[in-house]
């Protein structure tokens, strides 16, 4: 942050933080000038975890760069101007990047969490393209996942989509990273 020319604040509190002090810490940087962002980083301690709606709620949505907060929500899905979750917005743009045309494209995307499944699912509709979600309940996956011309893996399941689910031609987007050994990281993606 500091080379990019910007402030950044790593405020690191003990996993034993109240939810009283949480929302207290958050309420101060809501109201701070000098702060632009606020991230809580999630998955939080078991302690919290029941209130980790009433947290994210808590930050401004002005502030929420996450884009968690029912307001940036409910702004995606209606197709409004809103903050978008990185991982998401990261994956729009390597496709843009990478010149992959959206417009009329299958677009499948498996795993259906609220920080990737869910906002990508909306950012590629305003793109034009057809979208369908997989999850664990899918009926015949792998051929649903065959018709895609952009497939994105992000179900958290180390190597789970293979070459017989991944249609000729494809563009696949690996979003998952697993641990499978001490340092050994695979992605979602049998490559």
């Amino acid at each position: 942050c500091e080379a990019l020319g910007f402030f950044s604040a790593l405020i690191a509190l003990p996993e034993t933080t109240t939810k009283e002090d949480l929302l207290a810490e958050i309420d101060r940087l809501n109201a701070s000038r000098r702060i632009d962002g606020i991230l809580v980083q999630l998955p939080l301690p078991a302690h919290l975890a029941k209130s980790a709606a009433e947290i994210i709620e808590r930050i401004d949505p002005r502030k929420d760069v996450d884009g968690f907060h029912p307001v940036n929500v409910g702004r995606l899905v209606t197709g409004e101007e809103a903050l978008v979750p990185c991982t998401p917005h990261g994956c729009l743009r390597m496709l843009e990047l990478a010149g992959i045309e959206m417009d009329g494209k299958r677009a499948v995307i498996i795993g259906r969490s609220n920080i990737v499944g869910k906002p990508l699912l909306h950012l590629l509709l305003a793109r034009h393209a057809t979208v369908t979600i997989c999850h664990s309940r899918t009926e015949d996956l792998a051929a649903v996942a065959r018709e895609a011309d952009i497939l994105v893996a992000a179900v958290g399941k180390p190597r789970f989509v293979t070459a017989d689910m991944v249609k000729p031609g494809a563009t696949v987007i690996d979003v998952g990273i697993n641990r499978i050994a001490e340092k050994k990281l695979v992605g979602d993606v049998d490559f």
